[in-house]
């Protein structure tokens, strides 16, 4: 495990516990003391901890990570969703996809995809400027960016000067990337200005597929993006609990686990 690894599992901790101290670290990642509290140090430099005598506390804002720190999560399982999420477009169909780790892996899996680069380009409609950036270079795709003001966080374009575009376009798949999948609460985001950029995608898409790791079902966020039943499919990994998957087809969500 790199250093970037151990930050991003050192804020994982943080994030499900609220407090750690030194002697938390030094457990949970196999580090001395020192490389433990000089990891502790970078984290609180970047305001994405607060440190503590002996520790240190998550922010307020600690449930919404930059993306360099989300990504090297659950890379492997992001990587198997991507693909099955690809395999589901078809040349010529337009796509919407909005900000977040594995929704990027989606739109490298795209900018690849055999199949996609014969016949008509697919349209890619996203509120992500990382995602534009990655496939504007890509011939077979044409990339449509909304509008909005750039998050820092997630690099989402966010504001209302998004719904000029989206109330022109339709869209065949949203592949729609989530903090929280729950059968009764629905599909959640963290931050509420992101979460009305997706309800908008999700009300110009007539299918909306969630792609998320098995760590974001069965859990709730702050602001709703669209309830249980707009949801049409999720394809997630073979980690997901049993029981979370039973309660989402029961709720008519149609489940693919890679």
């Amino acid at each position: 495990m790199n250093r970037d690894d151990r930050l991003a599992s050192l804020l994982d901790l943080v994030v499900a516990r609220e407090h750690v101290q030194v002697e938390d670290v030094v457990t949970e990642l196999s580090v001395s003391p020192a490389t433990a509290r000089r990891y502790l140090d970078s984290l609180a430099a970047q305001q994405l901890v607060v440190r503590t005598r002996g520790g240190a506390r998550m922010q307020p804002s600690s449930g919404d990570l930059p993306l360099r720190y989300k990504a090297a999560r659950h890379s492997g399982q992001k990587a198997r969703i991507a693909v099955a999420a690809a395999q589901l477009v078809r040349p010529g169909q337009v796509v919407a996809i909005n900000g977040g780790t594995t929704t990027t892996e989606v739109a490298r899996e795209l900018a690849v995809h055999p199949e996609l680069r014969q016949g008509a380009p697919v349209t890619v409609v996203t509120n992500a400027i990382n995602i534009a950036g990655e496939l504007a270079v890509r011939s077979h795709l044409r990339v449509v960016v909304t509008g909005g003001v750039v998050r820092a966080q997630s690099y989402e374009l966010t504001g209302p000067l998004a719904d000029l575009l989206l109330g022109q376009v339709e869209v065949d798949n949203l592949f729609l990337g989530v903090n929280g999948l729950d059968a009764e609460a629905g599909a959640c985001a963290h931050d509420d200005g992101e979460a009305a950029i997706a309800a908008a995608l999700a009300s110009r898409s007539a299918r909306v597929v969630v792609v998320a790791d098995s760590s974001k079902l069965g859990r709730r966020a702050f602001a709703r993006i669209v309830p249980a039943a707009r949801v049409d499919a999720v394809i997630t990994d073979a980690g997901a609990d049993p029981a979370v998957l039973s309660a989402l087809e029961a709720a008519g969500i149609d489940v693919t686990v890679v």
